[in-house]
């Protein structure tokens, strides 16, 4: 039987020696040191051996196996090598050949237009002013001049924690009294922008959740015509020079007198188009004086100082730019919408 090991042996190598290419090799592999090739299967017939020979052939044949494993293993390394050679003589690449384009990110339509003001604001002397997301309730709304049951509320459906006076910030004005209490009694000109969250049914007109971009003007002997020339200035670098606008009168609880601004339709002229209701004109923002409790709040003496506010919503005016019907669009993340900004 060890004669009959040698001659398998040899037999192996032969045909080792024939082979030149990888499938041969997996095939011969199978054949002579596989689970179930020939050398294993006559280690597993040492029983049938007498006693006395068992240890010479066991040891012979686990011999033999090192020995055909670590000849397959080189004769694998060459024929690689080979057909590794032969692939790229048959097919070189061509460096010349232009690659696969890679596609661009893109800034995200809101952060286009926030960017956008920012740029304007910063232009005219405004900081921009961080607040908090989460508030509290004095600060969101007592403070601002919503005392407790003040019919104003009803306006701003609300997100409320488990904890009553701890809540997600309806609009950035919050920010106003923490500016004015930080920065006191120093003149204050900064904008607010900022995430805001109202629990209000998702529709094409509201969502839970919008940018809002505040701003806040402080000092002595700030008056109303300066709100009207600020904000004029703004539309006419984010819209262009001599866009027509007009001011409305309007309520907001932490402003007085308070205001709504229009710039003409900038897609009709306004003559009258679906996106400005055939009214000519856009809402785009709201502003007035700061009220003199909120003042107070903030640690100004309102006999003393003055100041303005405005808050503008950059989904809004996006969407009317670019005549989007539906502030959907904005969370939806679908690459269509968005890979036109």
């Amino acid at each position: 039987m060890l004669d009959q090991l040698e001659n398998l042996g040899a037999a192996a190598r032969t045909e080792l020696n024939q082979l030149t290419n990888g499938s041969t090799l997996d095939a011969w592999n199978s054949k002579y040191i596989g689970r179930k090739g020939e050398i294993t299967q006559m280690l597993r017939r040492v029983s049938e051996l007498p006693k006395e020979e068992r240890p010479a052939f066991g040891k012979r044949a686990n011999e033999l196996r090192q020995e055909l494993e670590a000849e397959f293993a080189e004769k694998e390394a060459v024929i690689k090598a080979a057909e590794l050679e032969q692939a790229m003589a048959a097919g070189a690449l061509d460096v010349s050949l232009p690659g696969r384009p890679v596609a661009r990110g893109r800034l995200h339509p809101s952060t286009q237009t926030l960017r956008r003001i920012y740029a304007i604001w910063a232009e005219m002397g405004f900081q921009v002013y961080r607040s908090r997301d989460v508030e509290t309730d004095e600060m969101n709304f007592q403070l601002l001049n919503f005392p407790p049951h003040h019919p104003a509320r009803e306006m701003q459906d609300t997100f409320y924690t488990t904890n009553p006076d701890v809540l997600l910030r309806t609009h950035t004005s919050p920010g106003q009294v923490r500016v004015m209490r930080q920065y006191h009694p120093e003149p204050i000109r900064v904008i607010l922008p900022g995430m805001c969250y109202r629990h209000e049914q998702i529709t094409a007109r509201s969502e839970i959740q919008f940018h809002q971009v505040e701003g806040l003007a402080v000092g002595k002997g700030i008056r109303f015509s300066d709100l009207k020339g600020t904000l004029i200035n703004f539309t006419n670098r984010l819209y262009g020079q001599g866009r027509p606008v007009r001011f409305r009168a309007s309520h907001f609880p932490f402003t007085e007198p308070s205001a709504e601004m229009d710039v003409q339709c900038f897609l009709c002229d306004g003559k009258g188009c679906r996106i400005c209701k055939y009214t000519g004109w856009l809402e785009i923002l709201g502003c007035g004086m700061v009220h003199p409790t909120v003042l107070r709040n903030g640690g100004y003496d309102p006999s003393i100082y003055s100041g303005f506010a405005f808050g503008m919503g950059p989904e809004r005016i996006t969407m009317l730019r670019h005549g989007i019907e539906d502030i959907r669009y904005f969370w939806g993340n679908d690459l269509r919408f968005l890979e036109q900004f």
